[in-house]
């Protein structure tokens, strides 16, 4: 019998997780830590019997006390709830699916309890990898992937023990406008960016997808995970999401990870590495696939992947401003406030404004945070 933990649990990746969970009779929930949905986390708890709940929305504590007050368990919230929730004694995996800079805490407190983390929260390594990495090594703890291209790359180094990487072809989708020009993206709504081709995912990660600021996240997070050097991570575009990554080694030799798009298949793998067990789901037909195809990504119209590339060479402080100010311009075009194309240039006013920390504290990261939200605050 395992025993996890669920941060972010109402989201599409918490609820994909408990999906696994469900469809497999030895995984006991022992927390579940969710945003500010109250209903569907007391659905959770009423099934899946965590004793520890955490809401981090501290004013849906009342709705969710009222919603489980039959049941028993221990409801917490903010900062300090979902840090019990992370280091709860009785996990020995802590999925991290949180949105955002609040997973660094959290992950932290879990890998300082040696909890192996299944981390679904890119955010922790792109602004913190430089403390993350060596944590977790201090403490003998694995980070296992769960975004498929990192779980893909995951599972084609498994046996390579000792064996270099030349290089990390990182794939994308392209999104729903992939080729398409800044001209003809100058007027998407939110309801088209939310269309992604082939993946379901949450409105943050689809819009991240869309400008294609996602890839450039899983380029800075892959930097940490596997060990390489940004110049050694290439994006390739293929657009069927059939290739979901490959890793060139120094003799040629390039392995790749193929599968329909489904994120069950690396949740399951993180939660029950080394073992693979049977995924109900959509096989591959290879006799039925007429073809895979690649393209190089477009970064002139596409800027945020271009961005990314420069944050995570130039390091310190700098992917935090870029991941913050993203954070930030995403949820604005969501509500309508900025346009589209908005989006690239307020991640570029940001960087370009900022005087980098080379080596940055928990702290000095989130104050970068909250002073990046105060520069686009006051100039858009």
């Amino acid at each position: 019998m395992k025993t996890i933990s669920v941060l972010g649990s109402t989201g599409s990746i918490g609820t994909q997780t408990l999906e696994v969970v469900r469809n497999n009779q030895d995984i006991k929930v022992a927390a579940l830590a969710a945003g500010s949905n109250a209903e569907k986390l007391a659905e959770q708890i009423r099934e899946f019997s965590p004793r520890i709940a955490c809401i981090y929305d501290e004013t849906k504590v009342a709705e969710l006390r009222l919603l489980t007050g039959d049941l028993d368990v221990q409801i917490v919230s903010g900062m300090d709830g979902l840090i019990q929730a992370a280091a709860i004694p009785e996990a020995e995996i802590v999925v991290t699916a949180v949105v955002g800079m609040i997973g660094i805490r959290p992950t932290i407190a879990a890998i300082e309890a040696g909890k192996d983390i299944a981390l679904a929260n890119k955010e922790t390594l792109v602004t913190a990898g430089h403390l993350i990495m060596p944590l977790a090594e201090r403490k003998n703890v694995r980070l296992l992937p769960v975004d498929s291209e990192h779980a893909a790359i995951f599972q084609c180094l498994n046996g390579e023990r000792g064996n270099a990487i030349h290089k990390i072809l990182l794939t994308a989708s392209g999104g729903p406008f992939r080729g398409w020009t800044r001209e003809q993206m100058a007027e998407v709504k939110p309801e088209d960016a939310l269309k992604h081709p082939n993946w379901a995912m949450g409105k943050k990660i689809t819009i991240d997808s869309s400008t294609m600021v996602n890839k450039g996240l899983e380029v800075m997070e892959a930097h940490w995970l596997f060990g390489t050097e940004m110049n050694q991570i290439q994006v390739i575009v293929q657009p069927q999401s059939i290739i979901h990554s490959m890793v060139e080694f120094e003799d040629g030799a390039v392995m790749a990870q193929l599968g329909t798009p489904d994120m069950k298949l690396p949740i399951q793998y993180a939660l029950y590495y080394p073992e693979r067990r049977y995924l109900p789901g959509e096989r591959l037909d290879f006799a039925k696939l007429s073809q895979i195809t690649f393209e190089a990504p477009d970064l002139e119209n596409f800027r945020g992947l271009a961005l990314a590339y420069r944050a995570g060479e130039e390091g310190g402080s700098l992917p935090t401003v870029f991941n913050a100010a993203n954070e930030l311009a995403v949820s604005r075009f969501l509500n309508g406030e900025i346009a589209y194309l908005t989006i690239p240039d307020m991640i570029e006013g940001a960087m370009n404004a900022h005087k980098k920390i080379a080596d940055p504290t928990v702290e000095e990261i989130l104050q970068t945070e909250k002073e990046t939200y105060e520069y686009i605050e006051s100039r858009w």
